[in-house]
């Protein structure tokens, strides 16, 4: 079967999940869970221009957090920065808390109340050296997406950007 020059009965496709909830794009534009981290691009309160790539590795419970030209981050010490904070919170908008913790393999107590539950606390690991160019750079080849003209079809390798939502 073909459609328009693609051939469906050959096509592999990925089911794209909508986000559990709306996410602030502005503040973390790119949240995964790829590699056995959770990892992603979060903006700069202060700089516009910089940004940091921040990541959560399950099998050590370590943290990384860095300029997207590998400068450490100041607020990076024996617990997780304001960066990594955001991603945590976007990635349980993007994801659910339960599919977050699942990947990253750790148990946290969950209150009645939103927003009471703390993930950084599971990651005593320690800071790690993580280097950012192949986040950040994946980061980068999915924004030139954005670029491609409008299409009905899928693309698969955008699932971790919401289709629906405020930006802001």
């Amino acid at each position: 079967m073909e459609s328009e020059g693609f051939d469906v009965g050959r096509a592999s496709a990925v089911s794209v999940l909508p986000p559990a909830r709306p996410r602030k794009l502005a503040k973390v534009p790119f949240v995964e869970l790829a590699d056995g981290r959770l990892q992603g691009v979060v903006s700069s309160g202060s700089d516009i221009a910089r940004v940091y790539v921040s990541s959560f590795t399950a099998a050590t419970r370590t943290f990384s957090c860095g300029t997207n030209n590998n400068r450490p981050c100041g607020g990076l010490g024996g617990f997780p920065c304001k960066h990594l904070q955001a991603l945590l919170t976007e990635a349980v908008s993007q994801y659910g808390l339960q599919r977050v913790t699942d990947y990253l393999k750790i148990q946290v107590e969950v209150d009645d109340a939103p927003g009471t539950y703390d993930l950084a606390r599971a990651f005593g690991g320690g800071p790690d050296r993580e280097q950012s160019g192949v986040v950040f750079n994946r980061f980068l080849r999915y924004l030139a997406y954005l670029e491609l003209p409008g299409a009905t079809g899928p693309l698969p390798e955008m699932h971790w950007f919401p289709a629906t939502g405020a930006v802001s």
